[in-house]
């Protein structure tokens, strides 16, 4: 971590002094080290073999492999008309390379409709994302329940690879703004995690809709804002929000407020604690014309445990079986468990060779000082093939939010042919 932060820091320095509007746009919103292929039909296979320390075996480390096919699908039917296809299958096993344990998640499977240029209609599962935070997404609605296996820990892949929700979305578009209407219908009462299932009941669990309103009020400030609500759910209000402080920085700011109980009444099934509570993600993103980007970003939930609540459920003579099913709900909704947190990244592209591309992130929990680092180096050899060597720690009290992950620490090895 402490070598990746100073190699960074070094190349972005002299450019700190620097005017570069373009810049600070085209890095500041872009995905950190995620390859840009435009096809009509794109593959790719990953595979990685890496070892892990077990919290479990303190004296022993595991070795694990794992297999990741991936298949996109753009592709135009008619001039009006797109069909837009994503999947994606994980086989992991600990022991053997070959593995035995499937898991199949279909990301995208809709119809693209576009009567005129300023009207778009999609139908299908269509993995949406909202947002602009980077660490945390409060108004990432449709996040709860998508997210069958990990590729990467990094949140852009976690977003990216996920089930879609089934819907029907309807989008209407102006030279300065944009009005977008989803409605996602109920089409199961329970979770399918069966490795070959499209899980209906995780992401269409209840009716939901969802709408949302861009508009630019002048140069570099185009907020927008949300209204979701669910069945059985009071309406939620959110609002996502970037813009330039100076021509290298960005400053963004997401939240979402409404009356809703707290993750851990819903985690043990008794959702009696109704209040007025809201989430936050506000950050900065600094970019420097050599290809550095940094983010810091405060990110505040305030459904998570206060420090009284999370010390007595983390410590509590009778709060373990309480603590596991609570942190097994947070994962599941992908919400930090916890008040407060910090987040920071570094990402750093044709990094002192050209191909080379560096990343780092950091989570720092504030009420228990527990945290989690994420570093890695990737190599593009050619247009369609990469590997990367990366690596994971987890550092804090053994109950604390990243303290009571499985693994201490995790490297791996990977290559990815893009096809």
């Amino acid at each position: 971590m402490r070598w990746l932060l100073a190699i960074c820091l070094i190349a972005a320095a002299p450019a700190w002094a620097e005017d570069d509007d373009s810049a600070a746009l085209a890095l500041a919103d872009k995905p950190p080290l995620t390859t840009a292929r435009a096809r009509e039909l794109l593959g790719f296979l990953e595979a990685t073999v890496g070892r892990s320390s077990l919290r479990t075996d303190p004296a022993g480390t595991r070795q694990d492999a794992q297999l990741f096919v991936g298949l996109n699908v753009d592709k135009p039917l008619t001039p009006k008309l797109r069909v837009v296809l994503g999947d994606l299958l994980a086989l992991q096993n600990h022991d053997d390379l070959l593995g035995r344990h499937a898991v199949n998640t279909m990301i995208d499977a809709y119809l693209s409709w576009q009567p005129r240029d300023d009207a778009i209609l999609d139908a299908g599962r269509i993995n949406t994302r909202y947002g602009v935070g980077t660490g945390f997404n409060p108004t990432d609605y449709f996040r709860v329940n998508a997210v069958r296996s990990i590729v990467s820990i990094d949140p852009n892949s976690l977003r990216a690879n996920r089930m879609g929700t089934v819907m029907a979305r309807a989008q209407t578009l102006w030279n300065s703004g944009s009005a977008t209407a989803i409605y996602a219908p109920k089409l199961a009462d329970n979770v399918n995690d069966a490795p070959f299932s499209p899980d209906w009941g995780a992401t269409n669990l209840h009716d939901q809709w969802l709408l949302a309103l861009s508009q630019k009020l002048w140069r570099g400030f185009e907020p927008q804002l949300l209204v979701y609500s669910a069945a059985g759910q009071r309406p939620r209000v959110g609002i996502n929000a970037t813009a330039l402080l100076n021509n290298a920085t960005v400053l963004y700011v997401e939240g979402s407020a409404g009356r809703s109980p707290s993750l851990l009444s819903q985690s043990l099934g008794a959702p009696d604690d109704i209040a007025f509570r809201s989430q936050w993600a506000t950050g900065l993103t600094y970019t420097s014309t050599r290809n550095v980007s940094v983010t810091l970003e405060y990110e505040y939930n305030g459904a998570g445990l206060d420090r009284d609540q999370a010390d007595a459920l983390q410590h509590g003579a009778v709060a373990l079986p309480s603590y596991v099913m609570y942190r097994a709900f947070a994962a599941r909704v992908q919400s930090p468990p916890t008040r407060q947190r910090v987040f920071g990244r570094i990402a750093w592209t044709d990094a002192i060779i050209n191909r080379l591309d560096l990343a780092s992130f950091a989570y720092y929990d504030v009420l228990d000082n527990s945290r989690q680092f994420w570093v890695e180096a990737r190599y593009r050899w050619t247009h369609d093939l990469d590997t990367a060597v990366q690596a994971q720690w987890n550092r804090g009290d053994p109950a604390s939010d990243f303290g009571a992950l499985p693994a201490r620490w995790v490297w791996q090895l990977l290559a990815t042919w893009y096809f």
